[in-house]
């Protein structure tokens, strides 16, 4: 009936997370709740781990995509499966290094890092930098320069890979605000300019053809393409690439009509073409990294709400009205994205009419789903939201000064609090108030 293994129905009829019944933590931690299950994301992270040490004998690593998201708690977490963490903000990046995140193995995106940024980066010590651009690698160097150390370094290439995504999130065509292209020559060139900089290593070529990708076939073709590239630029520039990032992408189910893959029929998949193509090309096998975010932690989160308004249209639609929206889950409203909604204090109940289930926030387009099939819901109902793990939290905003949900953590009977629920005075701390009376006497 659900999307993971990890959920089920009690004796009285509640809907489970791991040993916790989803209506007592709805009752003790309040709503809207993000609720996230430990034990599940630790297996996740150990999945891919064993994909990369069983099928091309640990010679890889793991990151772990901070986007999806990213908590102290979740990247402490992380780290103590071993795997490496990929960051595309210096908010990413300062999160794991409070947190005390191993820098050495933080792998830094973004097509338009700021000075500030990079600073904050080589202060840090991360570990490699993914160069989207031109501009960015004259940037890189410059600061590099002055702080009088040498970066290593992954550009990112375009490899003109159609992932069959939604529009949003395919990055791996030459139409994407994303890295360099190899059809029209700017990769080489841009990596012949990093050769002339003397504070610049180039360690690696990185790639990533889209998000909540189904087929294997599309990350085997870039791996096909990373190769070939890998190997023209050592014939033709004389870069010994170490590393190949791959990047991430891998799909989850939403609903029942996903139908992922485990991330080890990925792993080994695109191993063995990496492996084929390397022996193919004589050249070393190269340092394999990928960038899982959604896969590890989506379907380990769930969201539940509190049922407030139910308002029948007549011959139009029902609307189910909750105490969250878009501000805790932007993905409908921008991406159409489907979710599976279970009515958690009645959870077995048989479906009997669609519904619409709406969200506070003062926006027509304030919705979570659209005609979905769903038990009779009453005010005061726990609905739940499945599979919010991955960019839920971490997309999540103030929009009419709505206070963010807190995350509870839960594993094995413990449920504790990793990131607290954000009150009214959160929201105005940094407001200035004398200063714009002080400006407004000058007007």
């Amino acid at each position: 009936m659900f999307n993971s293994q990890n959920l089920s129905i009690n004796s009285k009829n509640h809907l489970t997370i791991g040993q916790h019944d989803t209506v007592e933590l709805a009752k003790k931690f309040g709503t809207p709740l993000y609720v996230l299950d430990e034990d599940l994301m630790r297996a996740s992270c150990r999945a891919y781990k064993n994909a990369i040490d069983t099928y091309y004998d640990g010679h890889g690593l793991v990151l772990f995509a901070s986007k999806a998201l990213c908590t102290m708690y979740t990247g402490r977490l992380v780290a103590e499966e071993g795997l490496g963490a990929d960051v595309v903000s210096g908010g990413e990046l300062y999160t794991l290094y409070k947190a005390g995140f191993p820098m050495e193995k933080v792998f830094f995106h973004g097509n338009n890092k700021t000075p500030d940024e990079i600073e904050l980066a080589l202060t840090c010590g991360v570990g490699h930098i993914v160069v989207d651009n031109k501009y960015e690698l004259e940037l890189l160097n410059r600061i590099a320069s002055e702080k009088n150390v040498t970066q290593r370094i992954l550009f990112r290439i375009k490899p003109g890979i159609d992932a069959h995504t939604h529009d949003f999130v395919k990055t791996g065509q030459i139409d994407s605000k994303f890295g360099v292209a190899l059809e029209n020559g700017e990769a080489y060139e841009i990596h012949k300019l990093a050769l002339s900089m003397s504070n610049i290593q180039i360690d690696g070529v990185h790639c990533h053809i889209g998000s909540q990708i189904f087929d294997v076939e599309p990350f085997c073709e870039a791996a096909k393409v990373m190769i070939s590239f890998i190997s023209d630029l050592y014939d033709k520039l004389g870069i010994k690439v170490k590393i190949l990032n791959l990047g991430g992408g891998f799909g989850i189910k939403y609903t029942s009509k996903d139908d992922p893959l485990e991330p080890s029929e990925y792993i080994h998949k695109v191993t063995d073409v990496v492996k084929a193509l390397a022996l193919e090309k004589g050249i070393e096998l190269p340092f394999l990294v990928f960038e899982p975010g959604r896969s590890i932690v989506a379907s380990a989160g769930i969201t539940l709400y509190t049922v407030g308004c139910v308002k029948e249209i007549e011959n139009v639609r029902t609307y189910v009205s909750i105490d969250g929206g878009m501000c805790d889950n932007p993905r409908y409203i921008l991406y159409g994205s489907k979710y599976t909604t279970v009515l958690a204090n009645n959870a077995s109940a048989e479906p009997i009419a669609p519904v619409t289930i709406a969200g506070k926030c003062c926006e027509s387009g304030d919705l979570i789903q659209e005609h979905v099939m769903m038990p009779k819901i009453h005010v005061g109902d726990t609905l739940a939201v499945l599979a919010t793990g991955a960019y839920n939290y971490s997309m999540s905003s103030n929009y009419n000064r709505i206070p963010r949900p807190p995350i509870v953590m839960v594993s094995g009977d413990e449920a504790k609090v990793i990131v607290k629920r954000e009150t009214y005075d959160d929201l105005i701390k940094n407001d200035v108030l004398e200063e714009a009376r002080v400006l407004q006497g000058t007007v």
